[in-house]
């Protein structure tokens, strides 16, 4: 039960994280969790470890609070800033790819106890960072338009502006998640693993992912919360 305690633990670390930063410093904080997720998740992937009775990569939670934070900003702040993030976490990651690249570039000293490690751990890095960004900026944009997709139609039904927030955030994580799933892994991992191992990869990642997307629900109603009551910094301050 070791995996699975830690994987809980994880989620609320990084879910309680984010929620604390968004109510210490607003969006800015956000920004700060989005792009932290999306650097060491691409770090984090490379591990393999059976939890729940399934084989699944590390990274998934971390993966899945970018959802979060994008369904908070569009909930909150709009549809720009919630673009916004997305476009951070890019950045992040390129100039992350940057500058560990260049830490293979040096010659070591002799005395020098750790560039095998690290050069085991980060030549694997380039390809990760493409899928990543590549599928990390499709499926984020898709779910920030899918997300606004679906307000707009549950307010023209409702007449309600703030009804359905349920069902927005997960009608577009959930699909948005299934599209980032398959596609990174699929980038990712294609001729590293073989077929049967990818797909209960891809399909643990999956699940993984329904689980993190439905728990993810009461965290975008208290952040709704804290802004109503005035609790969240502006962008100024």
């Amino acid at each position: 039960m070791q995996n699975e305690l830690l994987l809980l633990l994880s989620f609320v670390v990084i879910y309680g994280g984010a929620l604390l930063a968004y109510r210490l410093f607003g969006t800015h904080g956000l920004y700060a969790v989005n792009a932290l997720a999306t650097v060491v998740a691409n770090i984090e992937v490379l591990l393999v470890i059976n939890a729940f009775g399934m084989e699944q990569t590390l990274g998934n939670v971390l993966f899945a609070v970018t959802f979060l934070i994008t369904d908070i900003l569009s909930e909150n702040e709009g549809k720009k800033a919630a673009r916004n993030a997305v476009f951070v976490g890019i950045f992040a990651s390129v100039l992350f790819l940057l500058i560990s690249q260049s830490w293979l570039l040096y010659r070591l000293a002799d005395s020098d106890w750790a560039g095998d490690a690290f050069h085991t751990l980060f030549s694997n890095t380039p390809r990760m960072l493409f899928a990543s960004l590549s599928v990390y900026a499709i499926s984020q944009i898709f779910d920030v338009w899918l997300y606004h997709a679906w307000w707009k139609l549950t307010e023209r039904k409702s007449g309600d502006k703030r009804r359905f927030l349920w069902l927005r955030n997960n009608g577009s994580t959930l699909v948005s998640q299934l599209v980032n799933t398959v596609l990174f892994n699929l980038i990712a991992f294609w001729g590293t693993y073989d077929t049967p191992t990818l797909v209960s990869i891809i399909a643990a990642g999956y699940v993984v992912y329904i689980v993190t997307s439905l728990l993810d629900t009461p965290a975008v109603y208290i952040a709704r919360k804290m802004k109503e009551n005035g609790k969240i910094p502006s962008a100024v301050e």
